[in-house]
């Protein structure tokens, strides 16, 4: 009689998934496996380009399809074994247990784009001893608290677990990303890095994804299926990011390489004199500060993909030396120099030809598009070109 009626309590306890819901949780597998599994194979086993610099994005890209898979396992989990009707407490944990594994593998594939070294043996050794334990932790919740408040306060405290492993790994991504801005604003002067911004949205994305889904699969029965439902459009976020940056990884890769210091070049210019509280400026300033006013008189910044590697060899100096002269002299990076110089060109050149298109100026400025030329000219300005050279031509 005491069995009948746990089995009573149990069935209306999960009535409402029998209904409607239970239509919407499974419908929503629907949607999201085969998707899953489509992205994840395409990403693990499509080809690149067989040039040396694709082998980067090829292991990132690896990477992103084996934690894509890892979470159609876990969604093929639900949907053939209804495991979230049979012991919702166990699927939290499995999901748990997946998400730390999940989150590694997202955080080493991004930044494996950024950082060719970052993915070595003993760091994959490291995390996969992390996530062993972790799971172990969660299995020992699932098995051995026999449920209630233990069980609770276990699976809660493994979700916090989870939350510091997500920050640090997301805080190392932001910072390797805002390191990899800065080396292209000192030593490029197009927008490289609008081709790897999609990699902050994303982190940002994920990290707010991964807080959500952490909630969501607290939720109650009834309401699962939205835990399915959001990460449709954030898996196919992902997969038209992979396929579109496949088109500028080459440019990425050959800025991050190239722009590496070579063991010749010092990592800093000497500064003896500015330790010792001199204020004079370096014996080298005057040299390159002629060398840059006649490179400036024959308007070579506007040659486009300038580097700072190619203007140092263009002017007989080391290129450590002509990045401190820059920031210290002129106050900027190197990318925001060329910048200045090009719209002050483009500003002369709309003066003198009020005729020109703007395509023609930007073309001659040495910006590579026009959106580009656009968007950083009324940044600058206040105003797009067209607007500004009506006002100059009022005045």
């Amino acid at each position: 009689m005491q069995k009948e009626c746990s089995h009573d309590c149990c069935l209306s306890f999960f009535s409402p998934l029998f209904g409607m819901d239970q239509s919407l949780y499974r419908y929503s597998l629907y949607a999201a496996l085969p998707l899953m599994l489509f992205f994840g194979f395409h990403m693990l086993l499509a080809r690149a380009p067989e040039k040396k610099v694709f082998s980067r994005f090829l292991l990132s890209r690896r990477l992103m399809g084996a934690a894509l898979l890892v979470l159609s396992a876990n969604y093929s989990v639900h949907f053939l074994l209804a495991l979230r009707l049979r012991a919702p407490g166990t699927t939290v944990l499995l999901n748990l247990a997946t998400y730390f594994l999940c989150y590694f593998l997202f955080s080493a594939a991004l930044l494996t784009l950024l950082r060719r070294d970052y993915v070595t043996l003993p760091r994959l050794v490291c995390h996969a001893i992390l996530w062993l334990c972790y799971s172990a932790l969660a299995c020992a919740v699932a098995l051995c608290s026999g449920g209630g408040a233990i069980q609770q306060w276990g699976t809660l405290a493994l979700a916090a677990c989870l939350v510091v492993y997500g920050v640090f790994l997301s805080v190392r991504l932001l910072r390797t990303y805002a390191r990899v801005l800065k080396l292209f604003e000192d030593t490029r002067s197009d927008d490289v890095e609008a081709y790897v911004r999609w990699m902050s949205v994303f982190t940002y994305w994920a990290v707010g994804f991964g807080v959500s889904q952490g909630l969501l699969t607290f939720l109650p029965d009834r309401y699962v299926f939205l835990w399915i439902l959001s990460s449709i459009p954030f898996y196919i976020y992902l997969y038209c990011c992979y396929q579109n940056y496949l088109l500028f990884h080459e440019q990425v890769a050959g800025a991050l390489d190239a722009d590496t210091p070579t063991p010749e070049e010092p990592a800093s210019p000497p500064s003896a004199a500015l330790e010792d509280g001199n204020a004079e400026a370096p014996a080298y300033h005057p040299d390159i500060r002629r060398r840059v006013e006649e490179w400036t008189a024959r308007e070579g910044y506007c040659k486009p993909g300038l580097t700072l590697s190619a203007l140092a060899l263009q002017l007989c100096t080391n290129r450590t030396y002509l990045s401190e002269y820059i920031n210290s002299v002129c106050g900027t990076s190197f990318r925001d120099w060329i910048t200045a110089l090009r719209i002050d060109y483009a500003k002369r050149l709309m003066r003198q030809q009020p005729r020109l298109k703007v395509q023609e100026v930007a073309e001659r400025a040495g910006f590579l598009s026009l959106s580009h030329f656009i968007r950083t000219f009324r940044e600058r300005e206040g105003c797009s070109p067209a607007r500004w050279r009506k006002d100059a031509g009022e005045a």
